[in-house]
């Protein structure tokens, strides 16, 4: 996983600033620029396999990015810069679909979610980037705290269970909180991208999921 966000990152050498939405949110991902029925304009995979678990789909009018993973395990990112001392809350919609069978966040071999957003940050050091990465388990209890990556990947259980499958909920995290806790930092971390992972390689089993409307905002 340290090398896979490495290579994501690197993967993501273009991108952009977020877009002014209103006073109080930046868009970071919409994916209105997108056409329906391919891979996100702008994103990227860590590796070429998993381009076809990705794809724009439209929905009542919403745009949203579907995750179909048949055995695979593979990041999509795209690069987003912003203040996150200005926007320190990230907020998107998300909508699980399907639970990899025997997932459980807590253990190496079943370490597969139906729907995973990270915060990917830059840094200089060996291990590579550093990421708060924010999971919906099948089993594992909201508010459980993992971790990965030698550490580099802090991870936290922001939803539990299958009672709103299959339906949108919007999730709001305060990142520059999260990340200055989980890394013990005080300074204000510079955001490199975010990131989804829809995976079911350790249960080698399928998993699908939703993600829509990313966006920074000040509270």
């Amino acid at each position: 996983m340290r090398r896979a966000l490495a290579a994501l990152l690197m993967l993501l050498a273009t991108g952009g600033h977020a877009r002014a939405q209103t006073t109080d949110c930046i868009v970071l991902e919409s994916f209105a620029s997108s056409s329906v029925g391919a891979f996100p304009a702008g994103w990227a995979v860590r590796a070429e396999e998993g381009r076809p678990a990705y794809m724009v789909q439209e929905e009542d009018g919403r745009r949203f990015l579907r995750s179909v993973a048949r055995g695979i395990g593979v990041q999509a990112g795209i690069r987003r810069e912003w203040d996150l001392q200005r926007y320190p809350v990230l907020a998107w919609w998300w909508r699980p679909m399907e639970f990899p069978a025997g997932a459980d966040e807590r253990a190496k071999a079943t370490n597969d979610s139906a729907l995973a957003v990270y915060v990917l940050v830059a840094s200089s050091g060996l291990l590579g980037p550093k990421a708060v990465k924010y999971i919906w388990s099948e089993k594992v209890p909201a508010g459980t705290r993992l971790s990965s990556n030698f550490g580099q990947t802090q991870v936290r259980v922001l939803e539990s269970g299958t009672v709103r499958r299959g339906e949108w909920v919007e999730a709001r995290v305060n990142a520059l909180r999260d990340f200055r806790a989980y890394f013990n930092e005080s300074g204000i971390p510079a955001p490199a991208g975010i990131a989804v992972l829809t995976d079911a390689d350790d249960t080698r089993s399928s998993a699908q999921g939703d993600y829509a409307d990313f966006r920074a905002c000040s509270r």
